[in-house]
């Protein structure tokens, strides 16, 4: 896997209360991938793009939501999340 790759797999991490309780408290991070990425695709490109241990990817598909504009509706797109958790001693410098 080259790094271009890696970039279009891992496209931008999830900065929420939830997310960084979980960096504190879990080592778990959080980040929007692509839709037809699988969990050994994500866990390549976190390991090239950090230099850190991956140790579990768990994956999922949030859903998008009903908007209005108008008298129309329109549903926003659909995001994948996935949940990568690090071996011990290893730290991803997000901020």
């Amino acid at each position: 896997m080259q790094s271009s790759e890696a970039y279009e797999i891992i496209q931008k991490p999830v900065l929420t209360e939830k997310s960084t309780s979980e960096q504190e408290n879990a080592n778990v991070y959080r980040f929007e991938v692509a839709g037809g990425a699988n969990r050994i695709e994500i866990k390549q490109a976190v390991e090239m793009l950090f230099e850190v241990k991956v140790e579990k990817v768990n994956t999922m598909v949030r859903n998008g939501k009903m908007r209005r504009r108008g008298a129309s509706y329109f549903r926003t797109p659909s995001k994948k999340i996935a949940l990568v958790q690090l071996a011990d001693g290893n730290k991803i410098d997000l901020l």
